[in-house]
Parts: C-alpha cells; sequence; structure tokens
C-alpha cells in the first residue's frame, strides 16, 4: 500500500509540473505575440495622428477602433517645452489623472522624447476594464522631431480571458491526471469508476450546471440577490390555478396513455392476435410526427369548424378546447411511450410462472391478476411517470388546444416569448419540477417494497397465452378502435397535402408538395443529420446508467438518478433558456453549433431509455453477471456480452425512442437552432402558426416517413435477442 501511494504521488507530480510548464508555455506564447501586434498597432496610429487639430483624430479613432483608447500628450521636455496632456472632454481629465499616478507614467513620457515605443508588459486596471498601456512618439513629417505622445489603452481582455481559458483547462487536466492515477492505483474495477465519473461528468455539466445558471436568473434582480421573482410567482392565484391545471392534465393523461400503452403491449406481446405488425405501426405512429400535429387534425376534423362536426354532421356548439381534448390529445400522442416501455417488460417476463400457475388450475383472470400483471408493476409505474412528466411539461399542445384552461407550461412559455421575462419564465418551469420529484418519490418507494426478477437464467422460449379467445376479440376490438381514430387523425395531416385551403377551398393540388420540399429540404436534411448522431449516443449511454443505478452501490447514485429524470420533467423552454444561459461563453461556447443541438437531443431523452433499461434489468438476476465477474469478466465485457444481449428489447426501444422524439422536437430546440443548423419541426410550426396548413402536411408528412423508414429499418437491422425470442402457444 505504501508503495503504491509512493508511486501514485510521483507520476501525479511529474504530471503537474508537465501540465503547468505546457499551459505556461501556450499562455507566455499567446500573450507575447498578441502584444507584439499591439505594438505594431500602436505605430501605425502615431504614423497618421496630425500636427494639429488632435480632438477630432481622437475621436474618429475611438470610432473606428473602439478596442484601442487614444489620449495624446503635447510637447516635448527634452526641448525645453512645456508638455500637456490634451483634454476635450471629462473623460480624458479622469484618464490623466489617473494615468500620472502611475509609476512607469513619467518613464514611459521619456522613452517616447528618444523615439522609442514603450509598451508595460503588465496589465492594468481602468474603469473595471483589463488593459495595457503604450507610449508611442508623434514625430510629425513636416517636422521631422517628436512633437508629443500618443498614449494608447489596449483592450486586455482578449489575453486575460485566453489566460483564464488555458488556467481551467490545466485544472480540468490536473484534476483528470489524478483521478486516472488513484483509480488505477487502488480501484479493483477501474472502469467501473471511470464510467460513472463519466456519467457524472455529463449529468454535471449538460444537466445540473445548467439548470443552476437558470436558477441563478431567478434570484436575481437588477444583479444583485433578491427574492422578488419567487414572491411573485408563489402569490399569483393564475399561477398556482396553472400549476394544479398541469397536475390534473398530467395524472388524467398519464392513467389513460398507460392504460392503451398496457393494452397495445400486453395484446402484442403475450397474445396469438392477428396484424401485429399493423397495431405495432399504430402504437408507434404517435411518437413521430411534431406533437401539436394531432391538435391541428383534432381543430380540422372536430373543432367549432371542423370537417366531421360542421360539414358532415352540422353541428355547431363544439368545443374542443380545454382540458377534455387536451387530454385526449395527449393521450393519442404520449401512449406510445408506455407501449414502449411496456413492451421490453413484458417481453422479458419468464413465462413459466404462468405456466405453474396455470397448471394449477388458476383460472386464466387469476394468472393475470396476481401473476403477469404484478410482474409488470415496474414497467407500468415506469410508463406512467414518463407519460406524466412529458405531459406537465408540454407546451406545444396546450398552447393551441388549451383554451381558458390554464397549464404551467404555457404560462412559462408565454412569459419568456411573449413578456421577455427570462426569470419568471424560469421560475414557473422550475416549479413544475415539485409534482415530479413527488411522482418520482412516490413511484421508488412502491417499487422498492417488492422484487420483480424472473429472469434467473435462459428464459424460456415460449410464452402461455392467458386470456380466453373472447377477451382476446374484445382486446382486439378495442385496439381497432383507437387505431381508427389515430388514423382518422393522420388521414387528415395526407390529405392536407393535397388540399388548396383546408375549411374554405378542398380543391385538389400538387403545389404544396412541390413549394414545401424546395422551403424545407435544408432542414429536412439538418434534422436527420443531427439525429442520426445523437442516437447510438443516447441508447448505450442509456442502457449504461441503467446499469450502474440497478447493478451497482457508489455514492450519489440517488443522486445521478435523479439528475437524469429532471430533464424529462423540465419544460422544454427552460432547457433552451438554460443551454443558452450556460453555453454561450467559453470554454462550453455551443451556442449556434450543432454539437449543442446534439447534447439537448441526448439529455433529453436519457430518462426515457434509463427508465426501460432499469425496468428490464430488475427482472434479470444479478447471479447471471456475478458468475461472469467471477470467470474474471470486467464491467465492460460482462455489459457487452451479457447485460446488452438481454436487455436488447429495452436497447432498441432506447434508439427508436431517441430518433423519433429527436426528429419531432419542438420546445428546447425553438431556442438552439441557427442560421446554419434548422429544425424541421420549427418550419413545421411557422407554416402552422401562418395558416399554410399545405405545407405543415407536406413537411409532417415527409418527417413521418423518415422516421417510419428508420425506424423500420433500425428493428430490421438491430433484431431481436435469441434469448429473449419467444413463441405463444395456447392452451
Amino acid at each position: 500500500m505504501k508503495n503504491k501511494w509512493l508511486k501514485a504521488i510521483l507520476f501525479s507530480a511529474i504530471g503537474i509540473i508537465l501540465i503547468v510548464w505546457v499551459f505556461r508555455t501556450l499562455e507566455t506564447e499567446f500573450t507575447t505575440i498578441s502584444i507584439q501586434r499591439l505594438k505594431e498597432a500602436g505605430l501605425l496610429l502615431s504614423q497618421s495622428v496630425p500636427s494639429r487639430s488632435y480632438d477630432q483624430w481622437v475621436s474618429a479613432t475611438r470610432q473606428q477602433y473602439p478596442d484601442i483608447l487614444p489620449f495624446i500628450s503635447e510637447g516635448n521636455a527634452e526641448f525645453g517645452e512645456e508638455v500637456r496632456a490634451v483634454i476635450s472632454s471629462a473623460a480624458d481629465q479622469a484618464f490623466f489623472d489617473w494615468a500620472q499616478s502611475l509609476p512607469f507614467y513619467d518613464y514611459g513620457l521619456e522613452s517616447t522624447y528618444y523615439e522609442e515605443v514603450y509598451f508595460y508588459p503588465k496589465r492594468v486596471e481602468w474603469e473595471g476594464h483589463p488593459v495595457y498601456l503604450s507610449f508611442t512618439p508623434i514625430i510629425p513629417e513636416e517636422l521631422g522631431y517628436v512633437s508629443g505622445t500618443l498614449i494608447l489603452l489596449h483592450d486586455g481582455s482578449v489575453i486575460r480571458n485566453y489566460g483564464n481559458l488555458l488556467t481551467g483547462f490545466a485544472v480540468a487536466f490536473i484534476v483528470l491526471l489524478l483521478c486516472i492515477l488513484f483509480v488505477n492505483a487502488f480501484s479493483k474495477d477501474p472502469i467501473l469508476v471511470y464510467t460513472i465519473l463519466i456519467v457524472f461528468l455529463i449529468v454535471g455539466v449538460f444537466i445540473a450546471f445548467p439548470l443552476y445558471q437558470a436558477f441563478r436568473l431567478t434570484m436575481l434582480k437588477d444583479g444583485v440577490f433578491s427574492l422578488e421573482v419567487w414572491k411573485y410567482v408563489l402569490s399569483n392565484r393564475n399561477y398556482l390555478q396553472a400549476l394544479w391545471g398541469s397536475i390534473l392534465l398530467g395524472v388524467l393523461t398519464a392513467t389513460v396513455s398507460t392504460a392503451i400503452g398496457f393494452l397495445f403491449a400486453f395484446t402484442l406481446t403475450r397474445t396469438n392476435v392477428r396484424g401485429k405488425k399493423f397495431f405495432s405501426t399504430m402504437a408507434t405512429l404517435p411518437v413521430i410526427s411534431p406533437p401539436f400535429s394531432l391538435t391541428l387534425s383534432m381543430i380540422l376534423l372536430f373543432g367549432s369548424y371542423g370537417l366531421i362536426t360542421r360539414r358532415i354532421l352540422g353541428l355547431t356548439n363544439v368545443d374542443i378546447y380545454g382540458l377534455d381534448g387536451l387530454v385526449i390529445v395527449q393521450t393519442m400522442g404520449m401512449f406510445p411511450i408506455a407501449f414502449m416501455v411496456l413492451s421490453g417488460v413484458l417481453e422479458a417476463i419468464d413465462s413459466t410462472f404462468e405456466e405453474a400457475a396455470m397448471n394449477l388450475k388458476a383460472s386464466r383472470w387469476k394468472v393475470f391478476s396476481t401473476v403477469t400483471l404484478p410482474l409488470s408493476v415496474p414497467g407500468i409505474a415506469s410508463a406512467w411517470l414518463l407519460v406524466f412528466t412529458n405531459s406537465i411539461a408540454d407546451f406545444a399542445n396546450p398552447l393551441i388546444l388549451a383554451g381558458k384552461y390554464k397549464v404551467l407550461s404555457v404560462e412559462a412559455y408565454m412569459e419568456v416569448t411573449g413578456m421577455n421575462h427570462l426569470d419568471i419564465g424560469a421560475a414557473l418551469s422550475i416549479v413544475l419540477l415539485i409534482p415530479t420529484f413527488l411522482a418520482f418519490g412516490l413511484q421508488r418507494y412502491w417499487i422498492s417494497k417488492k422484487s420483480y426478477v424472473t429472469v434467473t437464467g435462459k428464459p424460456s422460449g415460449r410464452i402461455l397465452e392467458v386470456v380466453s379467445p373472447g377477451v382476446k376479440r374484445m382486446l382486439f376490438a378495442m385496439m381497432a378502435v383507437i387505431s381508427g381514430f389515430l388514423i382518422s387523425l393522420y388521414a387528415t395531416i395526407v390529405a392536407g397535402c393535397f388540399v388548396k385551403n383546408w375549411g374554405i377551398d378542398y380543391g385538389f393540388t400538387f403545389d404544396n408538395i412541390v413549394e414545401a420540399l424546395q422551403r424545407g429540404k435544408d432542414a429536412i436534411g439538418d434534422t436527420t443529420l443531427l439525429a442520426a448522431i445523437a442516437t447510438p449516443i443516447a441508447g448505450l449511454l442509456a442502457m449504461i446508467v441503467a446499469m450502474i443505478i440497478v447493478r451497482k452501490r457508489f455514492p450519489g447514485k440517488g443522486l445521478m438518478q435523479a439528475l437524469v429524470m429532471i430533464p424529462y420533467a423540465v419544460p422544454g423552454t427552460l432547457v433552451g433558456i438554460s443551454f443558452i444561459i450556460a453555453f454561450n461563453k467559453p470554454p462550453l461556447l455551443l451556442v449556434g453549433t450543432a454539437a449543442i443541438i446534439i447534447i439537448n437531443y441526448i439529455i433529453r431523452e436519457l430518462p426515457v431509455g434509463v427508465e426501460s433499461g432499469i425496468a428490464t434489468l430488475r427482472q434479470i438476476d444479478p447471479s447471471i453477471e456475478e458468475a461472469a465477474q467471477s470467470l474474471g469478466a470486467d464491467t465492460a465485457t460482462v455489459f457487452r456480452t451479457i447485460v446488452l444481449p438481454l436487455i436488447r428489447p429495452a436497447f432498441i426501444s432506447s434508439l427508436s425512442y431517441t430518433f423519433v422524439r429527436s426528429m419531432t422536437a419542438v420546445s428546447a430546440v425553438i431556442f438552439l437552432i441557427s442560421a446554419k443548423w434548422y429544425h424541421i419541426t420549427i418550419l413545421i410550426y411557422n407554416f402552422s402558426e401562418n395558416l399554410r396548413f399545405g405545407l405543415a402536411s407536406v413537411l409532417a408528412t415527409t418527417l413521418m416517413i423518415i422516421v417510419l423508414a428508420v425506424f423500420w429499418g433500425l428493428r430490421f437491422f438491430v433484431g431481436k435477442s435469441s434469448s429473449m425470442q419467444k413463441n405463444i402457444i395456447t392452451r
């Protein structure tokens, strides 16, 4: 142990010395080159100084070169001339009063009398700004001798910021070096430690830090600490009413969506019902379209002037706006979240328990209610939580369909975009975290009280169909009704591609397709490329985090899990604002780049993959991994060869969900796009807002085609795990 400490300390000292030397050399070289350029700039300016009319030249120079402040001292003491400052304003007088107090001022003037340039090599502070001072002789051509001194204040913030940046990198490298050396020296599983540190770094930099910046904004008023924003938010009855509205909407949407998601997942994974591919497509279709597409379809079909309500049925008093309409739209748009989570969970359940119950003469309902349903509880709870957090954070659907019904996400969005109150909008968004944390805590408390392990070795290769033929027909009918409703909504979008002006002129046209594809080709390319980059990163990261949380014990595990879940609960407006605040300056200057959009995709959709992975891992006996570790396999090998194949359904769900959500993102991306990197959903939203529904329909349809193609291709090429593949048998 003593030798390990000595080696770690020795290598640490050597590494720190080398890092400090390298970064100090870089800083010195940059400073030297920068100062040389400042000297050259001073010489060039001195050649343009006139022999008279100094005031006009000084004013023009300050406007042309804002990073340089020129001042002039007239006269040459060596010739017995009176030396006096050229002062044209109170600011000039203040400068000379300050400059004459500097210890090198007289030396600088004296140097210019001998036609020498003097540059003080250290930064000084002038009115709170870092500056460099240079003294350059003024030699008019008509005189041929020094007639005065040009004193220049050069902006030193660039040199200072570069030095601070290098210092930050040096500290980061030193910390990284120390972590590597000490982990390698004292850890039994260095790869696991590195993985935990990297995950903490990711969630710290891209989740905790931006949210801290947003929270900090709510605690400041004109740069001074103040609770005025929170007093206003927490005492406003409209905001409290909107908070309750968000909670009620979230509970109703999550409950109904989870029920429908379980209906589809159970029927498709554990029965021999016909049309599985069709119903599976229907169960994933809503998540591949922009979140406001279904809302627009609802209005166009069932609104006051809707195609069905007004044109077909002749109804004039239909009101789709409010809580009822929101629950329908959000349920149709979000039940795929529950379906994707529950599909992986139900596929992983070992049917041996159900077969055993049936052999003991238990009824089909008894088997379902006492075996299948209880073993699905982790997935049901995870699905409910994900839908709930997604529902209360959504603002796109309520923005269009809420009517007089208030939800907090819309209030926050309107404060930011309508009133430019970033602090109030951030505070309202942060308030939405309260119900999310409560739901998260209740879910974890409920799940932790029981064990749900069913996979203790190689899973059973078959599934016993526990439903009767009559029940199967009823399940089929329920899925058919829901699917028919979805088809009618999406048929409206497709039909809109060929309609001249929906609601007014239903004439057939191809003009929408030509114009939309011409105007949206760049946005389509950008969106697809960025989503394709983010998808594999988010999928692997989600499974790694899930394994760490479920299988490993380490300090801060609860904090890590909470941080990973936060992005899904936080409204997109807050995510966008916090990213802009946090990453608009060095060393992480990401605003306007593709990187910040990719990072947003990964961070925003990470909770779905993590929750899906956690729910599946809870059903796999840890002794399988322990056996591999006892044979000498490290953490990375165990994850790659054992865990990942066993949780392949959850992994595929994570990849699929990340891609489709990245392609259809709206809320946070609307703040992060730039002229170079645009997003198709923002273009669709802009067309919809301008009542160009035909163009919006074309782009929405194009987006769905791309996502469906990638979605099916991903499932085809990745395939299903042979260890989890099951044949359904009837009894």
